[in-house]
């Protein structure tokens, strides 16, 4: 009976511990947007990376974060930084660039399973809007082609950009497999 209440405290904590995680994890996003300027650069005609797509993305420094860009998922009310690169304490904060250029159209981004970053990507219905506006305030709409759900162990597949210009990805409760939504260009 003791080891019992033990389990039944530990998975109390664990569940208050995740909840703290993801409120803190949301605030931190929203922080990182607000932080952002509306206008983030000066657009040209002609975008830099049309003739240039190879060129590496701008980023802005905040809160020692280095941006590359905001992702807004109307369907799911979500707008989110992205920042360059993953990594614990970075997915901790927002989604992360995992691979990929928005420029040569096969950006892949990662986060974590909170209901403030990528815990809802598996609701969304083809056709859904995905939108990126990178630092130069250049902006690219996608919209949801399919949602995959792929072992944790499947990397090939998941950086596979030859049908997807954007792939958004998160673990499953557990992480016992990978939730993959698939996105096509529109402009």
């Amino acid at each position: 009976m003791v080891a019992g209440l033990l389990l039944m405290g530990a998975a109390a904590c664990l569940t208050l511990y995740n909840l703290w995680s993801e409120y803190r994890a949301g605030n931190i996003a929203q922080r990182l947007v607000l932080e952002l300027p509306a206008n983030m650069g000066n657009p040209t005609l002609q975008p830099e990376y049309i003739g240039n797509p190879d060129m590496e993305m701008p980023e802005k420094l905040i809160d020692g974060e280095r941006c590359i860009g905001i992702l807004e998922i109307p369907a799911l009310d979500l707008v989110l930084p992205v920042i360059d690169e993953w990594g614990e304490r970075s997915l901790q904060a927002a989604p992360c660039r995992y691979c990929g250029s928005v420029y040569r159209n096969d950006l892949v981004l990662c986060a974590h399973n909170y209901g403030t970053h990528f815990g809802k990507i598996k609701y969304l219905s083809f056709g859904d809007a995905v939108i990126f506006t990178d630092m130069s305030s250049n902006v690219f709409q996608y919209r949801v082609k399919d949602i995959e759900i792929l072992p944790p162990t499947a990397v090939e597949e998941m950086i596979d950009s030859r049908n997807w210009d954007m792939t958004l990805f998160t673990c499953t409760i557990g992480g016992s497999a990978r939730v993959t939504v698939r996105c096509g260009r529109i402009l």
